[in-house]
């Protein structure tokens, strides 16, 4: 084998992010690298590349041990990388990005005609030959940056290619062209380890895959003879558990809002979606598969390039989350301490910002009304804080969460975004907001729910909306939503594909 791993284990505080980690990958092949979010994929790959230390274990690279301290390090032993951000320079040449830190000088100054030579001569294996190396790199498509960031990683390091979502900003096309150039650096020996969320791609280029869970390696296998199916079970788990519904086929009240093919390229296909007031509308998917995106277009922190949302009053223009919210949306994000709390505020802070929003900064809520308001969501949401005035980030996660839903109850919204609400808060908390989404519904608040836990959607969602490879592709409802329903939606694929594998 080309590289190795043997008994990897890392620990951060209060986390097991490794344990016992096992791996291989074999010079010649592409091996795809998969799980969900906390799997452990990226501390495995910074742990292979030097970013962190490991805690114990064994890493080989052929046959012999290693312990890269630093990405340098790393590319010294033969190790790159390529992340779904591509981090050259675009202010730069293609030719002063391909050999920067390793410029070809003559009389102590960089040759800028061979530094172009030695550039062309890079890309001619990468069927970039169109390229002018002297044009600043960010003037060309992500998909040729992609390329380029691959020649030089492979100029760096040579042996072992890690690409990290690669290809989660490209279109089709783009995609295939960048497979091609995977496919002919695998032919040429190198070891390539390929993370994606698509298992189309997947499928289409690995010749091996492993799985991880929970830092631990799951299963490693032939790529032919595995299924979506079995694939998606191993990275879910086996401990998914027929929830009682909460709604037995209930169709929700009038209809609220109507969105027709809105969509926004390379980040969600064209979809359309009915919302009925007092209902709850699942959103399942594997991590990747554009449920986020989703939620991302209908609140306009993504603006639809296409596609019209309209409510009882005709068109809605929503491209900003101000617009949203001026429409009565709301969203509580996936980060909360990225994008959904202020840590350093307060909770009566945080609560007033939406409806401050709403106003319009030019009215500012008073002191005593935002007082009033942050006490008011205390109680009703029994959030543990020893005052309204106490910061945010000072809060367990749960509570934290809890702010972040009062912010948008306090303004009232008819329709509400709630992207993985549950997740990192304890059973407590859990049970508490599961409780609060049937409350909100029963007096009338349309919902659209995102989250990971299958038994989760099935016990608060009238319908659930499955998403596979940015596209709504399916459609439960009532009794017909159940586990293996989800899972096979998310696994099926279309009949065009399958003619041809």
């Amino acid at each position: 084998m080309l590289l190795t791993v043997r008994d990897l284990t890392k620990t951060f505080p209060g986390t097991r992010a490794l344990d016992n980690m096992q791996f291989d990958l074999a010079a010649g092949e592409v091996h795809a690298l998969l799980g969900e979010n906390g799997a452990g994929k990226s501390t495995l790959i910074k742990c292979l590349t030097g970013v962190h230390a490991r805690d114990s274990g064994r890493i080989t690279l052929d046959g012999q041990p290693i312990s890269p301290g630093s990405t340098h390090d790393a590319q010294e032993l033969g190790i790159g990388t390529v992340y779904q951000e591509v981090n050259l320079l675009p202010n730069l040449t293609v030719a002063e990005n391909l050999t920067f830190g390793r410029q070809p000088t003559r009389f102590g100054l960089v040759s800028s005609r061979r530094m172009r030579a030695d550039a062309e001569e890079m890309l001619a294996g990468y069927g970039l030959d169109q390229v002018n190396v002297g044009r600043e790199l960010g003037t060309y498509s992500v998909a040729v940056q992609q390329i380029v960031a691959i020649a030089r990683a492979v100029a760096l390091s040579g042996k072992v290619l890690i690409l990290d979502e690669p290809t989660a900003s490209l279109d089709a096309r783009e995609t295939e062209t960048l497979f091609a150039v995977v496919r002919s650096l695998r032919d040429r020996g190198l070891g390539i380890i390929f993370i994606s969320h698509f298992l189309d791609q997947v499928f289409s280029l690995s010749d091996r895959l492993t799985v991880l869970r929970n830092g631990q390696h799951i299963v490693t296998t032939n790529t032919a003879d595995t299924n979506r199916v079995d694939l998606i079970h191993h990275m879910l788990g086996h401990e998914l558990v027929e929830a009682e519904q909460r709604h037995v086929a209930r169709t929700g009240g009038a209809e609220l809002l109507t969105f027709k093919g809105l969509a926004h390229r390379n980040r969600i296909e064209p979809f359309d979606l009915k919302v009925r007031a007092g209902e709850v509308i699942g959103l399942a998917g594997l991590l990747g598969a554009g449920r986020t995106e989703t939620a991302d277009v209908l609140f306009g922190r993504t603006p639809a390039d296409q596609g019209t949302a309209t409510d009882e009053n005709g068109k809605l223009d929503i491209t900003t989350p101000r617009m949203a919210i001026a429409a009565g949306f709301g969203y509580a994000p996936e980060d909360r301490k990225t994008d959904g709390i202020v840590a350093d505020l307060s909770v009566r802070e945080n609560i007033a910002l939406a409806l401050q929003a709403r106003r319009g900064w030019a009215r500012p809520i008073p002191q005593a009304e935002q007082k009033r308001l942050a006490d008011d969501y205390i109680r009703k949401l029994d959030i543990r804080t020893s005052s309204a005035e106490k910061a945010v980030g000072d809060l367990s996660g749960g509570n934290q969460q809890k702010v972040v839903l009062a912010r948008w109850l306090a303004m009232n919204p008819r329709f509400l975004i709630l992207d993985e609400p549950t997740r990192g808060i304890d059973v407590g908390a859990h049970a508490e907001i599961l409780r609060l989404i049937g409350d909100l519904t029963d007096q009338g608040m349309s919902i659209l729910l995102i989250s990971s836990e299958f038994d989760e959607l099935m016990a608060a969602s009238d319908r659930i909306i499955v998403v596979r490879d940015r596209k709504h592709v399916s459609e439960l409802v009532g009794a017909e939503i159940d586990t293996d329903r989800i899972i096979n939606a998310i696994a099926t694929r279309g009949d065009a594909e399958r003619a041809t594998s």
